[in-house]
């Protein structure tokens, strides 16, 4: 699908593939990611959450006002903004797990809830993120760009890092039953990796260099993939996705690796916010609008099921690719808002039905 989408933005548009819009893509692939790997998070134990997109305007927001409006330094109003974050998705996870309330529901009152504090927080007027026109650290998330040397050097970095992981992967096999894959399996795995990461490198550049907003998402995305596949943790979400009643069972503290999930969540829709807001250059009362249903969507296309039980970083973040790479083409094609609106509303439903489909197997 990704592949078709490309081929078919590239023949229609050629600026698609510039080194200029792979750059924006990027960014754009940046704020959709990193909200969907947190929405991977509750999807795993069979929750849902509606309200990211708009938690995502209100953190944005609190931080823009905090910055503009009280003069407070950026990196102390992203602090105290992430904080509000974590406390508020602690406690409707907290709601959820203690009332047994269906997270649907609970959440989607919680969007609600958000999106009328968002508005209250800005005044429902357009807050810059700077004050006085001055960049500072919440305006650069989305708009510095590594120097050239640093993004190769950030690149060597990891390929290294992956080249002794699977060193130490192979031996660690070898000494438990020595079952592992061949040699030449693992070598080609990391190779194209190696590729991939140094063409990713070349390309940004071409333009201005490796974007901040990147470097983000692989963070979160490194962090969350350790979290959810090398953790107790991790494989409690699985458990309780899988069978919850056997879960309890099993011993797995069902109720508070819920809220830990959700209070993860929570930072990571400040993230998330941070960057549209920082994206768009101010927070006005748009922000956030629908960016649940991207996440979502990109979720299951990537293969998270909506019972729980399955999912991976790595597929939530083929599906985000998807969502920005469609969602991009069509601002280059000058698409109507409308047909954009219907391409979603497509797509979404499209994810749920292979999500049915693949699950009756």
């Amino acid at each position: 699908m990704l592949a078709l989408i490309w081929i078919l933005f590239a023949a229609l548009s050629p600026q698609f593939l510039s080194p200029r819009n792979l750059s924006m893509l990027m960014i754009e692939l940046s704020v959709t990611a990193t909200l969907a790997v947190g929405v991977l998070l509750v999807l795993l134990p069979g929750h849902t959450d509606l309200s990211v997109g708009a938690g995502a305007g209100l953190m944005g927001g609190i931080a823009a006002v905090l910055v503009n409006q009280h003069g407070w330094p950026a990196p102390a109003a992203l602090l105290a903004s992430l904080i509000v974050g974590l406390g508020l998705y602690f406690a409707s996870g907290l709601f959820i797990v203690k009332n047994r309330v269906q997270a649907f529901i609970a959440t989607l009152g919680g969007m609600l809830a958000f999106k009328g504090a968002f508005w209250l927080a800005i005044q429902s007027h357009t807050v810059p993120v700077t004050r006085g026109g001055v960049p500072n650290l919440y305006s650069l998330l989305t708009t510095y760009s590594l120097p050239d040397i640093a993004g190769w050097i950030i690149a060597a970095a990891v390929i290294v890092v992956m080249i002794l992981l699977q060193a130490r992967e192979r031996k660690r096999r070898r000494a438990i039953d020595g079952h592992m894959e061949p040699f030449e399996t693992a070598f080609l795995k990391t190779f194209v990796s190696a590729q991939g990461i140094v063409l990713v490198v070349l390309v940004c550049n071409q333009f201005r260099g490796v974007p901040l907003a990147f470097l983000i998402l692989c963070a979160v995305a490194v962090s969350l993939h350790v979290l959810t596949r090398h953790t107790p943790f991790g494989r409690y979400l699985y458990a309780i996705g899988g069978n919850e009643e056997a879960a309890v069972v099993s011993g797995v503290p069902v109720r508070r690796t819920v809220v830990i999930a959700f209070t993860i969540l929570g930072g990571i829709v400040a993230i998330t916010g941070f960057m549209q807001t920082a994206y768009i250059g101010n927070s006005t009362t748009t922000v956030g609008d629908l960016m649940e249903l991207d996440a979502i969507a990109a979720c299951v296309i990537g293969g998270t099921s909506l019972k729980g039980g399955r999912g991976s970083v790595l597929g939530a973040l083929a599906g985000a690719l998807i969502m920005a790479s469609l969602l991009n083409g069509m601002t280059l094609l000058a698409v109507s808002p409308e047909l954009k609106f219907i391409v979603r509303g497509l797509v979404l439903v499209f994810a749920v039905w292979m999500d049915v489909r693949f699950g009756r197997r």
